[in-house]
């Protein structure tokens, strides 16, 4: 009886996570590999979320080759986990390497922000977002398929660096 009740806390507790449609995301504020901050606002039209090193290698391909700005112009932004990475590897490894990219990487280094979204191991999460609200979400496990959705996303010329 005790483990049926524990089962049934998991499923209800997992499912109070899961995001419906036009549910407002819960604002936060990360650092990004150049320790500036970034707060999540009712601007954001893009969300793009990986958990680990497989999610972020995909963008990585699927940005291969794109000017700096590229994901500004797509009112866009990425959000890593990189709280499993040993804190001596990311500062003295990973996360310079991370400044040579030509997109803004906000780190969730203690798993703080990442977690609210259902993103799998080896994906990207995708989250389509307007006035703050979650509209669709999309999850990619191939960087094709990321590259031609970015492609195909709304740009806005106002946006820069």
């Amino acid at each position: 009886m005790k483990a049926l009740m524990l089962l049934m806390l998991c499923l209800l507790s997992s499912a109070a996570l899961a995001l419906e449609k036009g549910e407002r995301l819960e604002s936060w504020t990360l650092l990004d590999q150049f320790e500036q901050p970034y707060t999540l606002d009712n601007q954001l039209q893009v969300l793009l979320v990986a958990r680990d090193m497989e999610g972020a290698e995909m963008l990585e391909a699927a940005l291969q080759g794109q000017p700096k700005g590229y994901l500004q112009q797509r009112n866009a932004v990425f959000l890593a986990d990189i709280s499993k990475m040993p804190s001596l590897i990311a500062k003295m490894f990973a996360v310079p390497a991370m400044r040579d990219y030509n997109y803004r990487v906000l780190l969730d280094r203690e798993s703080r922000v990442v977690p609210r979204y259902d993103v799998a191991e080896s994906t990207v999460l995708w989250l389509q977002l307007k006035d703050g609200r979650l509209e669709e979400l999309h999850h990619f496990t191939d960087a094709a398929a990321l590259r031609g959705a970015l492609e195909a996303a709304p740009q806005d010329s106002g946006a820069g660096d």
